[in-house]
């Protein structure tokens, strides 16, 4: 799938040590439990790989043609957990941290909103993040997503009591 700028495409084995790489940086994984080892970056992208065999559908890994053979990744999934939302469909990213601030994140998500959408028939896409995660919710409501603090929860996989435990659910809902 193409956008102005991107490639979003299935992973290949030459993007599991950038992958690793932008897992390893405090500042990707600021709003998350803990950096990745590679071993744990790796089992991550197995799973990536298995959705899409199961699901058809998942986490495409980013491309920016002509300047960078992968940036991260932005997709669709379904949420190993259950919580009053589920089951569903989560649109996420994540990006190396010198890919920040270049627009990729949005546009990447409204290519893969419309894909949801257009091609799977989803009545609806969610997102979630940390409380505190200001640039990812900036990137929600450029997309359009709605928040309803009602829909707020405490992240099922994460420790009572941990910093980034409390999270919020965007919504967004298939256009006619």
């Amino acid at each position: 799938m193409t956008t102005n700028r991107l490639l979003l495409r299935r992973w290949r084995p030459s993007d599991r040590a950038p992958f690793a790489a932008l897992n390893a940086d405090p500042r990707v994984m600021e709003c998350f439990p803990s950096t990745l080892t590679t071993a744990e970056s790796d089992a991550m992208v197995d799973r990536i790989e298995a959705h899409f065999a199961e699901k058809g559908f998942g986490l495409w890994a980013v491309e920016v043609p002509g300047v960078a053979a992968f940036i991260g990744f932005i997709g669709l999934s379904t949420p190993r957990f259950t919580a009053p939302f589920t089951p569903c469909v989560e649109i996420g990213w994540r990006l190396a941290y010198q890919h920040w601030g270049h627009g990729y994140a949005t546009e990447g998500a409204k290519a893969a909103l419309a894909y949801g959408f257009n091609t799977l028939k989803l009545p609806e896409i969610v997102a979630m993040t940390a409380v505190g995660n200001q640039r990812s919710r900036h990137v929600m409501e450029k997309l359009g997503m709605t928040h309803n603090p009602t829909d707020d929860f405490d992240h099922p996989l994460l420790p009572a009591g941990h910093p980034i435990t409390p999270h919020v659910l965007y919504r967004a809902s298939a256009r006619s």
